[in-house]
């Protein structure tokens, strides 16, 4: 039970750096029956069309965080849509183990964490490259990488 709150910490991360990734990742666990939502509110997840329309609005994501007029995360409409997704994805992790509340609440404590750090060692690379692009790429790795092992571990 306790690596299905790490990893529902761990998503919440994923949200906390890229808003749209952590959801897209446990829409295509739900898809491919990762994990098994059916009788949950959020069994739309898995429909068939869910998983794609997160992708594309995750990618859309990765697109304009590069752009210089993309706000900053920790504005109240950013953080709250990434505590939004990191509890969502994170209830949804729970809940494939009966554990939805306590992965709701470990999804927004993650998210939480990867919007307050993630923002802190951006603004540290970006200082140490001079430049925020290598900054926010290197974001958008650690991001999706950390994405793909959760969902491999949710497998």
């Amino acid at each position: 039970m306790m690596s299905v709150y790490l990893l529902a910490l761990l998503i919440g991360i994923v949200a906390g750096l890229r808003a749209m990734t952590a959801p897209a990742l446990v829409s295509w666990a739900a898809y491919l029956g990762w994990i098994n939502l059916n009788g949950t509110w959020l069994a739309f997840l898995g429909n068939a069309w869910t998983h794609w329309i997160l992708t594309l609005l995750a990618l859309g994501e990765l697109v304009t965080d590069q752009l210089p007029s993309t706000p900053s995360r920790r504005v109240p409409v950013q953080f709250g849509t990434r505590i939004l997704t990191g509890g969502l994805s994170g209830a949804a992790i729970g809940a494939g183990s009966g554990a939805l509340v306590g992965g709701l609440l470990a999804g927004i404590a993650g998210a939480v964490i990867g919007t307050l750090g993630g923002s802190a060692f951006r603004a540290r690379l970006a200082a140490a490259f001079g430049s925020d692009r290598p900054a926010a790429i290197i974001e958008d790795l650690v991001a999706i990488g950390g994405a793909l092992l959760i969902g491999v571990s949710l497998q």
